[in-house]
């Protein structure tokens, strides 16, 4: 059965959900312990194609030994005896390049022997040039070892860049479920310029979801800023646009500490909803972001629009007006979704966008991690596997 459908029983994994090794989150304050639903596991791939391409080296000596008993023996198949151990450097071990290298020399020497040819220049000269090979082989694996590493290394940090910038939000905070998802454009990338939290407090569940101008480092400073205003304003300040007026005097700040383009043209979108505790209504603030979507529990869908267009945040400078927040119901059972627009500008390879509107009307989803990877999984195989912006979900449901 596909992960959309209705009789699915229980959400599975999401991707880019908690990082290994994490705790799991206390629940939210006011949150009586609920069972955690069960988790599906994923089917695993049977890698073929790493196998093949961790077993070439002997592939390559089988063909070479093969080659050397079937053909005359003036011919030869140096080519494959050097290409073996140069193959095996950067896949396996230094004992497993060594052991190939000895592998193949030890093959050649007996061929050579069983031949009667090993006192002939030729096969000598062929002799030396494996063995020049099979230690150039092992230098070469040493190099890729440590560069692998330096690698390894790297990515302990960008985790620990995520988890510190960007955390998983708790699984229920005040009667809430939540997930949240985050799918970066870059390969081997963990945070970008979207960005997501989730702060409780005394008038209710806070969200933001957000998009911030431009990439690399510099954006990921921004986020960093906007999430750390958001924490501090949620928990202070007595409504959602006293929180968005925060958010634009934090962003000004940070727009005169950056040079160049960002300087002058930094900004971020961003959606700020609010969920009173006990009543069953949502508030939005929206600063020039794609509307949330309210998903029921009878499959309909519609958007949270905003009354009133505003600019984004940071952009205070063009225009200012107060900010208004709009109110909707949020009946038990429904789900929020909050989602930037690497989810609704996804493009298929005839330049169709992913309508999450049209894909989602119709159909239920019993819990928001359920939601978020059937969404991650559509947009991955809508795009063809890759995509060109950040995607960041946050999904909110209030328990029946």
């Amino acid at each position: 059965m596909r992960p959309g459908d209705v009789d699915d029983e229980a959400p599975y994994a999401r991707a880019g959900g908690r990082l290994p090794g994490d705790p799991v989150p206390d629940p939210g304050l006011g949150a009586a312990p609920m069972p955690v639903p069960p988790v599906r596991p994923a089917r695993r791939r049977t890698p073929y194609g790493r196998t093949f391409v961790r077993l070439l080296p002997v592939l390559l000596i089988a063909v070479a030994v093969l080659y050397d008993l079937f053909t005359p023996r003036y011919f030869t198949a140096g080519p494959l005896w050097t290409a073996a151990p140069l193959v095996a450097a950067p896949l396996y071990s230094r004992r497993g390049t060594v052991l190939t290298g000895a592998a193949v020399i030890a093959t050649v020497i007996g061929l050579q022997l069983s031949k009667g040819v090993i006192h002939y220049v030729d096969s000598l000269t062929e002799l030396i040039t494996i063995a020049t090979v099979a230690a150039l082989a092992v230098f070469v694996n040493a190099f890729v070892r440590r560069t692998d590493e330096r690698l390894a290394s790297a990515r302990e940090i960008a985790e620990a860049a995520q988890r510190a910038v960007l955390p998983e939000p708790a699984e229920r905070i005040g009667g809430f479920e939540i997930a949240a998802c985050y799918e970066a454009a870059q390969a081997d990338a963990f945070i970008g310029g979207d960005l997501y939290a989730v702060q409780d407090s005394a008038r209710g569940v806070r969200l933001i979801v957000g998009d911030v101008r431009g990439k690399g480092m510099g954006a990921v400073a921004a986020v960093a800023v906007v999430i750390g205003a958001f924490r501090e304003a949620a928990e202070q300040e007595a409504t959602l646009e006293a929180v968005a007026q925060r958010l634009e005097r934090a962003l000004a700040r940070e727009g005169t500490r950056r040079d160049g383009l960002d300087a002058f043209e930094g900004f971020t979108t961003a959606v700020l909803a609010e969920l009173p505790h006990g009543d069953g209504v949502v508030r939005v603030v929206n600063r020039g972001h794609p509307p949330p979507l309210l998903l029921h529990a009878d499959g309909t869908v519609h958007p949270v629009q905003a009354g009133e267009f505003a600019l984004p945040l940071g952009m205070g400078e063009l225009g200012v007006w107060p900010d208004r927040a709009e109110q909707a119901g949020f009946p038990g059972g429904a789900t929020l979704l909050l989602y930037t627009d690497g989810l609704s500008e996804a493009r298929d390879a005839h330049g169709r966008f992913y309508d999450p509107h049209a894909r989602l009307a119709g159909r239920v989803f019993r819990h928001p991690a359920h939601l978020l990877d059937t969404l991650a999984d559509e947009v991955r195989r809508h795009s063809g596997g890759g995509t060109t912006d950040d995607m960041a979900l946050l999904a909110v449901r209030r328990r029946p």
